[in-house]
């Protein structure tokens, strides 16, 4: 439970809707259980009539029968108010915990998600969290309902005779504890197919976001062949869990009835010797009904709360991750565009690979400056550091003859027009994607400039939505140079006073590239520009070209 500590602030957030549903519990179970005081009295009077010959009093047993029908339709209205309480309790905590984390995930460095697969980021904030609405839902609410239960019918039962109680009670613990091992099997068999499931699903996205390469080398056979495997094992590992669930039942079956048999074989002695009465045996039986699924449910909480916790555990460890960059908004002035690197280096965590070394560098406002390399040696590291998806290791870097530290993070971002090497767009439209680098509103002329701009109005007009086009996952439905240059007018559409083109010119020929920079040195002018890339052509317009 130590891992659920972290639940309470929910719980305790929550905690009328807790009250009320403990409430609404007791409730329902009084009135489901006082039916047995019904039948009893039902029953004595069936005893009576027949031991004395006497005519049935009709009325008598409508009486009984619609009392019995109103204590079970009150006793399910507070059912349905106990699930509307705790149940939806769950609900909410879970919508909490899911923005919790996601607006947690939003303040993590590029190097945690370096580290960590978009698979498990996503697990994480879906099974795992739903894993713990389990615990915080139906756990909570059955721990409630057995608790009472136990209590009520036992007030109940000891006021007839202690003696029947305890033979009643006997088989019920050995009833939970093999629920519980039951369960406990079901739960392991369940997360080996669960596993099972996740590699069948990641086969298959796998084979179908590379269908065109698959095709390309003729590799069809041995994708299905692999899929016929995975798909095997998962049938084995379900067949396996299906022969563990069909236990459930006939165990729960033999426990109630060696309770029943129990009840009526002592209870007969009870009767003939005249310690209770008749009715006292139907009234026990329904008794033995009533706690069955209580114990049976203890077995399946202890299982949920097992599952919960570790799911809470997996949870706790990102919410527990802290980001390296530390935002500390000393500066908040407008950005003019003087950048400076003084003794910079950088060596990344994990791969202990040093990018950069005693990097010294000026850049003055409103200058264009080329950056070119071999792979790997450091452009793209350059200007991380200048966005502050990482922090130097070492040196410091400077900007308006501030530390960039110092500055807001958000309103440093926002000063920067960054294309990336790697393009990324939504599955929205193209005006959306454009018009995605702030939360300004941009007027349809300002998309369609930008558009302009980078050269790629001509080709979104070609598609028959033109702006209104959606683009696909990743931008999947469109070429490379098109995907580029849509990136390049999402970064110029705000007029940025930093903009940053990171080898964005790769996939566009000599003549679009040219057409491009032609129309960014209006863009760039007065403004501070660095531009990555392998191909000289690509920085001619560079007031200066600085190789690593």
């Amino acid at each position: 439970m130590y891992s659920l500590k972290s639940i309470n602030v929910y719980l305790l957030k929550y905690k009328w809707r807790l009250l009320l549903g403990a409430l609404f519990v007791v409730l329902s179970t009084l009135f489901s259980i006082y039916q047995g005081v019904i039948v009893r009295n039902a029953t004595n009077e069936i005893v009576s009539l027949i031991a004395n010959h006497t005519s049935v009093n009709t009325s008598q047993f409508i009486i009984f029968g619609i009392t019995l029908f109103a204590l079970a339709l009150t006793s399910g209205f507070f059912l349905f108010l106990m699930r509307q309480t705790i149940i939806v309790m769950s609900r909410h905590i879970e919508f909490d915990q899911k923005n919790e984390l996601y607006a947690h995930y939003q303040t993590l460095d590029a190097s945690f998600y370096k580290n960590n697969s978009t698979g498990d980021l996503m697990n994480r904030i879906s099974e795992d969290i739903g894993k713990v609405r389990m615990y915080t839902g139906p756990a909570i609410m059955y721990l409630i309902n057995t608790f009472a239960t136990v209590l009520i019918v036992l007030v109940f039962m000891l006021k007839i005779n202690w003696q029947l109680t305890l033979l009643v009670f006997a088989p019920l613990p050995l009833l939970s504890f093999v629920i519980y091992k039951v369960s406990d099997l079901i739960n392991k068999r369940s997360t080996i197919v669960q596993q099972g499931l996740s590699k069948l699903t990641s086969h298959a996205q796998e084979t179908f976001s590379a269908i065109r390469v698959i095709k390309a080398y003729a590799r069809e056979k041995h994708y299905v062949s692999e899929l016929e495997t995975l798909n095997t094992d998962f049938k084995k590992q379900n067949l396996r869990l299906a022969i563990v669930e069909a236990f459930f039942q006939p165990v729960l079956v033999l426990m109630i009835g060696v309770s029943v048999i129990a009840t009526v074989w002592f209870g007969g002695h009870l009767v003939i010797d005249k310690t209770i009465e008749p009715g006292n045996i139907t009234e026990f039986i329904l008794y033995v009904y009533k706690l069955t699924w209580p114990f049976a449910s203890l077995g399946w909480v202890t299982s949920l709360i097992q599952r919960a916790s570790a799911s809470q555990t997996r949870i706790n460890e990102f919410l527990n991750t802290k980001s390296t960059i530390v935002n500390t908004p000393e500066i908040k002035q407008k950005i003019e565009g003087d950048i400076e690197f003084i003794n910079v280096g950088f060596i990344y965590a994990d791969s202990k690979i040093e990018a950069l070394k005693n990097l010294n560098l000026k850049i003055e406002k409103g200058k264009t400056i080329g950056i070119k390399g071999q792979i790997g040696a450091g452009k793209s590291t350059l200007v991380n550091l200048l966005t502050r998806m990482y922090d130097s290791t070492s040196g410091e870097i400077y900007i308006d003859n501030k530390p960039i530290k110092k500055y807001d993070l958000f309103e440093l971002r926002k000063s920067i027009g960054y294309v990336p090497q790697e393009v990324f767009l939504f599955s929205d439209t193209i005006r959306n994607n454009i018009a995605f680098s702030s939360n300004h509103t941009y007027s349809e002329s300002e998309i369609i400039q930008a558009a302009k701009d980078a050269g790629v109005y001509e080709n979104i007009m070609a598609f028959p939505e033109g702006f209104n086009t959606v683009v696909g996952e990743r931008g999947v439905t469109l070429s490379g140079g098109q995907k580029q240059r849509i990136s390049i007018a999402r970064a110029i559409i705000s007029r940025p006073q930093i903009l940053i083109f990171d080898d964005c010119l790769s996939a566009v020929d000599v003549e679009t590239e040219e057409l491009i920079l032609n129309n960014l040195k209006s863009i760039m002018k007065d403004k501070t520009s660095i531009i990555i890339s392998h191909r000289d052509s690509a920085l001619r317009y560079a007031d200066k070209v600085v190789e690593l």
